[in-house]
């Protein structure tokens, strides 16, 4: 059996960048949604206190899940566009451990 593949991502902003970081975010989750089964979990969360701040929490059935992840076109268009508003970054490949699924 398969593990699930994730990622925990910190996106600092550019300043004041945040709304079309957000906006770009929510169409890219949208097409997520409908395009991916394999992709269990995507979200994408503000961090109290500092506004420039994102934090993605990504879960995949699998590795290749996550490659096909990479190669759908909105995908393609978040990673192009990111740049705009993305000042740096910082991805970690996480494993689960514990989990509360039977």
């Amino acid at each position: 059996m398969a593990s699930n593949y994730g990622l925990l991502v910190r996106f600092r902003l550019r300043e004041g960048a945040a709304d079309g970081f957000d906006q770009l975010v929510a169409e890219t989750v949208s097409e997520i949604a409908e395009h991916e089964p394999g992709t269990l979990i995507y979200t994408s969360h503000a961090v109290e206190g500092r506004p420039d701040e994102r934090v993605f929490y990504e879960l995949y059935r699998d590795e290749a899940a996550f490659a096909a992840h990479e190669e759908q076109p909105h995908t393609r268009r978040f990673l192009a566009q990111r740049a705009e508003y993305v000042e740096s970054y910082d991805v970690d490949v996480i494993t689960p451990k514990v989990s509360n699924k039977q």
